[in-house]
């Protein structure tokens, strides 16, 4: 897991406390957590166009792409293209590899 910094502001922060200190959340990295995969739930749009971004600066595969965005690889394979992006085949090297079978062994 990795570990981002950020500045929020102080009525935020004030609401995270008091939600963390009433139980709502377990701490405040639980509690960030909670709030990107709900914005990212709601938000489908943004959660395609994030995942498009990130494939198209070749931070990702196909596969994790289409995992982030929540479709399906060949559902990924039309949104890039309908995006104007090239499509890359095959993984560049070991990691992308162990992530391709990685997200091949968790598609339902």
């Amino acid at each position: 897991m990795s570990r981002t910094t950020a500045t929020i502001p102080n009525d935020l922060t004030d609401l995270m406390k008091g939600a963390v200190k009433a139980g709502i959340f377990e701490n405040k990295s639980d509690a960030i957590r909670h709030v990107l995969r709900a914005y990212f739930e709601e938000n489908e749009n943004a959660r395609i166009a994030a995942a498009v971004s990130l494939y198209d600066d070749g931070e990702i595969t196909l596969g994790t792409a289409a995992r982030l965005a929540g479709v399906n690889r060949f559902e990924m394979r039309g949104i890039l293209r309908e995006e104007g992006i090239e499509l890359r085949f095959g993984p560049e090297d070991m990691a992308a590899a162990r992530d391709e079978i990685e997200t091949a062994r968790n598609l339902e």
